[in-house]
Formats: C-alpha cells, structure tokens, sequence
C-alpha cells in the first residue's frame, strides 16, 4: 500500500514528531540534548521555518514549526537528522540508523488547534510520569513560552502574540492555559492527525487546504465514536481551551 504523501504548505504550521528506531533512545546525556537543538535553530534558519514549540523526550522529538517554502520542513528535517545520527554514532560509539524512517506530521490549523498543540507537545514529560509540570522539564519550549529563559530558535506564532500586550502578560496567559485539562477526545484528534500523516483542524479549514492543494482530501474511517450522540454530548460539554 503506497504512503500517504506528505502535506507541506508554506504559511500553514505542523506538528512533527520523529522517533528512534525501535523506540530506542536519542538522547544520551546533557550535551546531546543542546547539540540537537542548536542544529536545530540552524538549519531552522537556513531553511526558514518559525519553531513554535518542542519538546525532546528520551527517544522521540515534537515539533510545532511553521515554513516559508513548501520544501523548508523536508529540508530542515532531513539535514539535522543526518548530522544528528552521525554526531551521536560518533559520540556515543554506536553504528547503524537512528530515526524510525520519516518523521510524522499533520497540517494544524491555528485558529482552533495551534496552541492546543503547543499545550499537548510540552505536556509529553507529564504524561510520561516524568514530572508533574511542564516547569520541571528543561528540554521544551516551556521554559521559554511560559517562564523566563530565552531560547533563540524559537518564533512566537501571531495567536501566542495575542495572548498578552506585552512579555509578562502573554506568559501569565500562556500558564494558565496549562490549568485545563486537555479533553480526551482532543489528545485522540491530534495523535490520529499525526500517524495518518494529515490535517488537524475543522471542515473550513480542510477545504482551505483542499483548495491550496488543488485537489480534494480523501476521507478518513473515523468509525461510529465520532458521529455519535455521545461524541457530540462530550464535545458540547467540554470547553476546549485553544
């Protein structure tokens, strides 16, 4: 069965994640975590896509980015993976691949889902049992988005920009977005979007992406769970916190 070609779409943000093969581990020791980072802020620049938001777990990466070019996510990607795999086999003595294939993405509309990603991408320590707040990590955006350290490869997003007139304001909202619990049905949204390889967003936001593409989005086997009178109830009950 053929892969589902990728979606890239210059102005439209992505959530990517890219695993170790076989769920091994990617992150050794301190200095691995800053030098995947600091190619990272490079060739996020050489290929002009905005950092939003990442977190760098033991042995998977989130990302929310948005490019420039339709190309600029491929590029960047393919070049920190490649320099990345030969700096840890070099340092750490090891020999073979590192990545499990082609990292995942899906498309992410901002108005409705941009900082509910953001949210769920520094989020990953909490819900691995890592720590039991995002300001305990020291490998995500949080410590940039929500208190005071200064990590230069990140761009603020417009929608964080509206969060606040000024730094200490925006910060403050930002925190207290992280009281909601995110809803159950949104994690599922958002990690189906990303195996699939797809678009994260509502049906108005689908067809501006059709219509940027130029051809229609086949449809997604979601089963009964979303059609149904429960799944609508849940959703209406549910305050989902963008």
């Amino acid at each position: 069965m053929a892969r589902r070609p990728r979606l890239n779409l210059a102005g439209v943000p992505q959530h990517l994640v890219q695993r170790g093969n076989n769920r091994q581990v990617c992150f050794y020791i301190d200095q691995d975590y800053a030098v995947y980072l600091d190619k990272l802020k490079e060739y996020s620049r050489r290929y002009k896509v905005a950092v939003h938001a990442f977190v760098l777990m033991t042995n998977h990466v989130h990302l929310l980015v948005t490019p420039t070019t339709p190309s600029g996510v491929s590029q960047m990607m393919q070049a920190l993976g490649r320099y990345y795999v030969r700096y840890i086999n070099i340092t750490h003595g090891r020999s073979g691949t590192l990545w499990e294939g082609r990292c995942k993405s899906s498309l992410v509309d901002s108005e409705h889902y941009l900082l509910l990603v953001s949210r769920y991408i520094e989020l990953n320590p909490v819900r691995a049992n890592m720590v039991a707040h995002p300001a305990e990590y020291p490998w995500s955006s949080y410590q940039h988005n929500a208190l005071d350290k200064q990590i230069e490869l990140l761009t603020a997003h417009p929608l964080y920009l509206a969060l606040g007139a000024d730094i200490t304001s925006r910060k403050a909202a930002y925190q207290a977005l992280f009281k909601a619990h995110i809803p159950d049905y949104s994690l599922k949204q958002i990690r189906e979007a990303l195996q699939k390889t797809w678009v994260l967003g509502d049906s108005r936001f689908k067809q501006q992406i059709e219509q940027q593409l130029g051809y229609a989005l086949p449809k997604l086997q979601h089963g009964g769970d979303r059609k149904s009178q429960r799944f609508r109830a849940v959703k209406a009950s549910t305050t989902l916190i963008p």
